[in-house]
């Protein structure tokens, strides 16, 4: 019978790899994710690939978090091919060649000011390793079953978390096997709703807030109290946002308030080459656009435009938009500050009590998020120690995560799974989730990492 080898995101949020093997002996690994936070979990990108070669790599979307390792495996020669949908190639097209030279630049920043414990520090991969693996990419619609390799068939249904994100319906050796890849909400501004879950012998579900429900205040409206705030502050408001979903969405609901006037019109730097270029994707791909994006473009409005925005792509004006002064509100990757541009921000204004930094996303565990959310009165960049003197705000509504009310929803469209495999989550929320549906009666656990169970 089918297996699964829980080789990422078992007892974290991270590193989503999931290997299904055949009775067969086909491999097809769902997710090439990079584990990302705490060094512990970084270190693992580094632990050699044991599982051999790897008949098909299915990617559920384009985060780092699922697709990072892909260059690394595919520069190893153990992949024979790659399947995601057509939005997912065109994000990752840009995400991961981006996450090449992000590993580059810190492994050179590593060499330069020796906070490296290796000599030289090397990247993971590089740039052109990314290009390559892109390259690799083969997409598929959604809705339309795939046969992957002798024996497995998938079918990518949406699952409305980010642009081209899928989960998949999976039949292999008279199985049906659902893996939730990261499950969106319902009702957001920019993406359409999942797509109704399936009957399954089995379920691999992401727990990201198995633990939380997200507020019922409109986004919107904190939004528009975070601004108004952080202009009393005197500002400048600093987002580490993630430069694929969270920029634009917040570009969306940015340029409705001004529309309503709910807030005045604002100088805003999208500081990101990544968000510039993704950005235009987004008005691309009906198949995956709400309602209310739709409507917009029909009526010729610009939705992801407020009327003082500023993209930035190039170097030069990144450095300069560091000199700046008075009040201005800068976005920028990455989402939870672990790298990218938002860090020079960061150094040069965390600083400043009259400057606010809005968390607007999950922050793992050790991450410089996370750490600022908790109260760290400095921090560690780049190889230095940062004070923290800047006003630290979240907001939760902006999350592109099911929290365990909306997930309950996309359960209950189908009848429970033969068995249930807790996923994406740390380990408070996976137990918060286990208990919840082991009261249904439902076969439930979140299994350790490496774990192998059969199907």
């Amino acid at each position: 019978m089918p297996s699964i080898a829980f080789l990422g995101a078992a007892q974290t949020v991270t590193g989503s790899r999931h290997l299904l093997t055949t009775r067969g002996g086909k491999k097809v690994l769902i997710d090439a994710g990079l584990f990302q936070g705490r060094r512990e979990l970084r270190d693992r990108n580094w632990a050699p690939w044991t599982q051999g070669k790897v008949d098909a790599v299915v990617l559920t979307h384009a985060h780092i978090d699922h697709t990072g390792y892909l260059p690394r495996l595919c520069a190893q020669g153990v992949v024979s091919r790659v399947l995601c949908t057509q939005a997912t190639r065109e994000l990752s097209a840009l995400l991961l060649p981006d996450s090449g030279h992000l590993q580059e630049e810190d492994a050179r920043h590593a060499n330069e000011r020796g906070y490296s414990k290796h000599h030289p520090a090397l990247p993971l991969y590089t740039a052109a390793d990314a290009q390559a693996a892109v390259q690799r990419l083969e997409p598929f619609p959604y809705d339309t079953p795939v046969d992957v390799v002798e024996g497995v068939q998938f079918t990518f249904r949406r699952a409305g978390h980010i642009l081209g994100s899928a989960f998949l319906d999976l039949r292999v050796e008279g199985k049906r096997i659902l893996f939730s890849g990261d499950l969106g909400r319902y009702g957001t501004p920019l993406l359409a709703d999942p797509e109704d879950a399936t009957p399954a012998d089995a379920l691999l579900l992401e727990c990201t807030y198995g633990d939380h429900a997200h507020p019922d205040e409109p986004a919107a409206d904190q939004l528009a109290r975070a601004i108004g705030e952080a202009i009393q502050r005197g500002g400048p408001l600093l987002i580490p946002a993630f430069a694929v979903g969270r920029t634009q969405e917040l570009l969306f609901l940015w340029r409705g308030l001004e529309h309503d006037g709910r807030i005045p019109k604002l100088e805003l730097f999208v500081d990101s080459p990544m968000a510039t270029d993704v950005t235009p994707l987004y008005l691309k791909h009906p198949e995956d656009q709400s309602a209310a994006i739709r409507d917009l473009l029909r009526q010729n409005v610009r939705p992801l435009n407020p009327a003082r925005l500023t993209f930035v792509r190039g170097g030069a004006e990144s450095a300069k938009l560091l000199e700046k002064t008075g009040f201005f509100a800068v976005i920028a990757a990455s989402g939870m500050a672990s790298g990218g541009r938002i860090l020079a921000h960061l150094e040069r204004h965390l600083p400043n009590p009259r400057a606010t930094v809005l968390l607007v996303g999950y922050q793992a565990e050790q991450t410089r998020g996370r750490q600022l959310l908790e109260g760290a009165k400095e921090i560690k960049m780049r190889g230095g120690m940062v004070k923290v003197a800047a006003r630290i705000e979240q907001m939760s509504g902006f999350s592109a995560h099911a929290d365990w009310r909306e997930e309950e929803r996309w359960l209950s469209r189908a009848p429970p799974p033969g068995r249930v495999f807790l996923v994406h989550g740390e380990p408070v929320a996976l137990e918060a989730q286990r208990a919840r549906l082991a009261a249904k009666g439902w076969r439930v656990e979140a299994p350790q990492p490496g774990q192998v169970s059969e199907i």
